[in-house]
């Protein structure tokens, strides 16, 4: 059984855009973030969750 929790559905990643910049970001699995290089942040993805406030970004 593969652990799905963790994981967030690609047809989410497609959709979802930067609040900031509006530009599209990548998934990085292992750190478990979504990147928005136009912006210099990192998104936590939490349970399979993106939190996608500024607030909650990481700066790169």
């Amino acid at each position: 059984m593969t652990d799905t929790s963790s994981t967030v559905d690609p047809r989410l990643i497609e959709i979802l855009v930067c609040p900031v910049s509006r530009t599209r970001l990548e998934y990085d699995e292992s750190a478990q973030e979504l990147i928005s290089k136009a912006a210099g942040v990192a998104y936590p993805v939490r349970d399979g969750v993106p939190v996608m406030l500024i607030e909650e970004a990481r700066k790169l």
